[in-house]
């Protein structure tokens, strides 16, 4: 009987594994059969959907599982595709417009800010852009506030009362637990770990996030205005004393034109397009429209390699989500070495992460730069780690509201004996070759010797950042140091003080490229590197990874950023150089 059972249990298992690497087959043809559609026909009168309503990347990976059981559209949109969309939209004779239906747009300040230029430009070829919202976030109306007509819900919300940015604190749960945190730190702006020792934010911390959250805000306001042809002192009014408080106030101030329901605006653009009320719009997604970004784009012989770094800095490979530092490291020098590549870009998205990580990877920057030029191009955070990788660059460009600074360095060394002891009943004991043989540890409290140990190390790390830095803008370390301590600056106030060089796009870095290099527009394509994860790879990880990332979700409900801090703390690895973990500007 147990043999019969055996061999039972052997065909079922058997039989699920030629069924899941039967379906892997089928996905994969079905990839084939997609990707070799050079492009997708569209109808005379069509309108260009922009829905944006999954979280924007740097970069789409079109390979990946939710590309496939989505419909078209990946766990999140790729920058690149956006923005790749609008502009040959713009030159498409079969669109018309562009309907932005966006509600919760998720990304940050500097990605939104990419997306609108683009906008910007596509009207004026002509054509019109529409957007609707149920609801308006900040970020959203941002966005939407380009459109030649704005549509509200008459019951929907406009959320227009400036940015704020909060932070979780854990010292009294740490107290409650009995997990004590050695923190090694350089700079009174090293706020990334002060939630793990204080229960709200220090006055320096306070300062710097003030500053920088007013300058972006600051920077909005004034575009909206232009935008709404609105005085911007009248707009600051609005946004300061919260006058919006429904669709009524909105369409009173003028920050929408239009109270309608989504059929209201699809009306419109029918009539703006020629199609009888009767009919169907043509309204293509994102997804139908452009499937993804080449390798290569652009014509000639000649390269310019765009490399994107989006993503925590961590030692290794890393994956599509983060920046390893072997894979990026090899990816800097595949493009040095080709002699294709007369150019590099580095787009950089990036709150930091190991030091380590960091540094190896600032090494090929530096190399490259012997050879050929290299700009880099931030997004909307390259701070602490990323402006380690970015700091050796011939030119760096930011946006405005682009995040970064945060020059300096922590280490975090949690001591849980007291969890173990008091809380679990649970105690540690060991032999050592030597006095310190056990450090770093985490079940025992450090000696005064071991913490002023390990502080200077985090000294040692923080002297070399800052002296790395300080050669790479060309300034005395001394000065540099003033604008370091961990502070986080706006992509304004960086320029200003020399930690940046020029304030522009992903666009202006490029041309910045060609320029250095002497290639002329059409003389060159685009390389992005790294490599991407493959589609088996993807499938794997999406089986895995992905769905317990969501079954957790379901299960923590609001709690899941709390849980996502704690993953995050786990992962650390040696020194850091990392901005505030959590950086939610809304």
């Amino acid at each position: 009987m147990r043999q019969f059972f055996k061999f039972v249990l052997a065909t079922l298992v058997g039989l699920m594994a030629f069924a899941f690497v039967g379906f892997l087959i089928i996905v994969g043809i079905l990839v084939t059969a997609a990707s070799s559609e050079d492009e997708v026909e569209v109808a005379k009168n069509s309108v260009l959907e922009l829905k944006l309503d999954q979280p924007i990347s740097e970069r789409e990976n079109p390979e990946s599982l939710g590309s496939l059981l989505g419909g078209g559209s990946s766990a999140s949109s790729g920058l690149d595709q956006i923005k790749g969309a609008i502009r040959r939209a713009k030159n498409d004779d079969n669109i018309k417009g562009i309907f932005l239906n966006v509600e919760l747009v998720q990304a940050g300040m500097a990605t939104l800010e990419e997306i609108r230029n683009e906008l910007i430009d596509f009207k004026k070829s002509g054509k019109f852009v529409v957007a609707y919202n149920d609801l308006a976030s900040e970020k959203s109306y941002y966005l939407a506030s380009v459109a030649n007509r704005i549509y509200l819900n008459p019951q929907g919300t406009l959320e227009f009362n400036g940015l704020s940015s909060e932070t979780y604190y854990y010292k009294n749960l740490f107290e409650k637990l009995g997990v004590e945190p050695y923190i090694f730190r350089v700079g009174s702006f090293k706020s990334a770990v002060e939630p793990y020792f204080r229960e709200n934010m220090s006055d320096s911390a306070r300062l710097q996030t003030s500053s920088f959250l007013n300058s972006m805000n600051d920077f909005m306001l004034s575009h909206v205005a232009k935008s709404r042809k609105i005085a911007p002192a009248r707009l600051r009014v609005i946004s300061d004393s919260m006058l919006v408080h429904n669709a009524d106030d909105a369409k009173r101030l003028g920050l929408v034109t239009n109270l309608g329901y989504y059929d209201q605006a699809l009306s419109f653009m029918k009539k703006k397009v020629g199609v009888d009320e009767d009919e169907k719009l043509g309204l293509v997604s994102l997804g139908t429209y452009q499937r993804g970004e080449d390798e290569t784009s652009g014509s000639g012989s000649k390269r310019i390699a765009v490399i994107y770094a989006d993503g925590d800095i961590v030692t290794g490979k890393g994956g599509n989500n983060d920046i390893g530092s072997t894979r990026f490291a090899e990816a800097i020098r595949q493009a040095r070495l080709d002699d294709r590549v007369k150019a590099v870009v580095l787009r950089v998205n990036s709150p930091g992460g190991s030091s380590l990580a960091s540094d190896i990877i600032y090494r090929e920057v530096v190399l490259t730069k012997k050879v050929k030029p290299i700009v880099c191009s931030m997004s909307d955070v390259a701070a602490s780690g990323g402006y380690f990788i970015a700091m050796a660059c011939d030119t760096i460009v930011a946006h405005p509201n682009t995040i970064t600074g945060s020059i300096g360095v922590f280490g975090v060394l949690p001591n849980i004996q007291p969890l173990l002891r008091d809380k679990l009943g649970i105690t540690t004991d060991r032999v050592t070759t030597g006095k310190f043989s056990d450090l770093p540890t985490i079940t025992r409290p450090l000696s005064a010797y071991e913490q002023q140990q390990l502080q200077a190390e985090v000294n040692r790390i923080y002297a070399d950042f800052t002296t790395k830095a300080a050669k790479g803008r060309n300034m005395p370390v001394e000065k540099l140091r003033g604008y370091a301590s961990g502070r986080v600056w706006s992509g304004s106030e960086a320029k200003e003080r020399g930690l940046v060089d020029v304030l522009g796009s992903f666009e202006d870095a490029l041309s910045i490229a060609a320029r250095r290099a002497n290639l002329d527009e059409g003389d060159y394509r685009l390389q992005s590197l790294p490599r991407q994860k493959t589609f088996v790879e993807n499938i794997f990880e999406s089986f895995g990874l992905e769905a317990r990332q969501q079954m957790v979700k379901q299960e923590l409900g609001p709690l899941y950023p709390m849980y996502e801090q704690y993953q995050k703390l786990t992962k650390l690895e040696g020194v850091q150089a990392r901005m505030p973990f959590e950086m939610n500007i809304e």
